[in-house]
């Protein structure tokens, strides 16, 4: 007789091959159509299945595991962030969770060098001027950006996805500087051609890019502040494609509008879609929808990931991207 499949909730529309391979596997319960769950949705879900398969949209907090009840026993996020669920109390009532870790350091990587890009060479008032008719020709003063060979960049947060930044960097011929928790070790450190600065307040005021890559905990909340923004130089340009509560939205809206701050390359935001009003049309900012990790590839991998984790969970072991409390 066979033995009863686990029962999967997954929260949001995936990638057709990945939702093919879970039905294959598992009694799994699929989306209709790709809009996020309700809170009272979510919270039903997590009573009847064993093992939820949720999104960094999905907000899964102390009061919500406690209503689970008994039979959830793993949350395979979707993703490698999970600030979105509280680990502490999942660990408390005896719930795994496990993510996706890696899979996306490339791809955000390669969207961060062209945010600096973007924002430096001025793509959106160009592509802009393009669409409006009104590009009278060439001009030797017209559009005048800056060049990225041979600046500083600073990077706030050196895990994987940071140091694909720092190798791409490189090869765009900029100066690497980084900040962290605490110094790499001295091989990685080399082959990333960077400079370790322990005072965040002395890096930022010295670069001509920062580049936003750590994830958000209670400690990295508006890390970039309004003081600590003030810090940069007027030309510098600040990206960000890790999380958008590192910075402190309306102190950064105030220094682009005032020019006391050259440009932004923003891929995520404060308060999630609810972005800024005063941000949008602004010519110095370039802002994308959250797609750094929005690639054919990244998304089925992120989905193979989640597979193995509820799959080794299934075998009576521990799933190889289980997240501990306080590792991230």
């Amino acid at each position: 007789m066979a033995a009863e499949r686990l029962s999967v909730v997954v929260t949001r529309r995936l990638p057709e091959v990945v939702e093919t391979r879970m039905k294959e596997l598992f009694d799994v319960t699929l989306r209709d159509d790709d809009a996020p769950m309700s809170r009272a949705a979510l919270a039903e879900a997590m009573k009847t299945c064993d093992v939820l398969v949720p999104t960094i949209n999905d907000q899964i907090d102390a009061g919500m595991l406690a209503s689970a009840g008994e039979r959830l026993k793993l949350i395979a996020n979707y993703g490698a962030g999970v600030d979105h669920i509280d680990v502490g109390s999942a660990r408390q009532r005896g719930i795994l969770v496990s993510n996706t870790p890696g899979v996306s350091s490339d791809d955000t990587a390669d969207m961060a060098l062209a945010l600096i890009l973007a924002v430096t060479r001025r793509f959106p008032e160009g592509i802009r001027m393009m669409a409006d008719d009104k590009w009278t020709g060439w001009s030797p003063t017209a559009m005048l950006g800056r060049r990225i060979q041979g600046r500083r960049v600073g990077i706030l947060g050196m895990g994987r996805i940071g140091q694909a930044v720092a190798e791409r960097a490189n090869a765009f011929g900029m100066q690497v500087h980084y900040h962290n928790r605490k110094p790499l070790h001295p091989d990685i450190e080399a082959r990333c051609k960077a400079t370790y600065w322990e005072s965040l307040d002395q890096m930022v005021a010295r670069m001509d890019v920062i580049s936003i890559n750590c994830p958000h905990t209670p400690s990295t909340f508006h890390l970039m502040n309004a003081r600590r923004l003030k810090l940069m130089k007027p030309e510098a340009v600040i990206v960000n494609t890790s999380r958008g509560e590192v910075i402190d939205e309306n102190a950064l809206v105030r220094m682009l509008k005032a020019g006391t701050l050259a440009g932004a390359g923003l891929d995520v935001y404060e308060n999630g879609k609810e972005i800024n009003p005063e941000l949008r049309g602004l010519p110095n900012v370039v802002a994308l929808p959250h797609m750094a990790s929005a690639t054919v590839e990244g998304r089925a991998e992120m989905g193979e990931k989640v597979i193995i984790n509820i799959k080794t969970f299934e075998d009576g072991h521990r799933p190889p991207d289980q997240v501990v409390p306080g590792m991230l």
